[in-house]
């Protein structure tokens, strides 16, 4: 399955969130990363990412892409929820 993943964390754990996803995913832009992944590994990504996360002040946002479809999973806080999504 293909995915695209964004997080917003406070600054002491910026790092560590960084080094968890480049395990996993391919580095984009600053806290955005995407590429293919099996469900394990999703699984193992989403268990760390929301170990490390603070769930009243982050939140890791993951889009996954599955042809015509897109589902979007959130850990934490979702900060400006979207009204539509293209």
């Amino acid at each position: 399955m293909y995915y695209i993943a964004v997080y917003d964390v406070g600054e002491k754990r910026v790092g560590k969130m960084l080094k968890i996803f480049r395990r996993y995913l391919h580095h984009i832009q600053n806290s955005v990363f995407e590429g293919e992944m099996t469900p394990a590994s999703y699984q193992k990504l989403k268990y760390e990412a929301a170990k490390l996360c603070n769930d009243e002040t982050d939140s890791v946002i993951f889009f996954e892409l599955n042809g015509k479809y897109m589902n979007k999973e959130i850990i934490g806080t979702e900060k400006r929820p979207a009204s539509n999504f293209i």
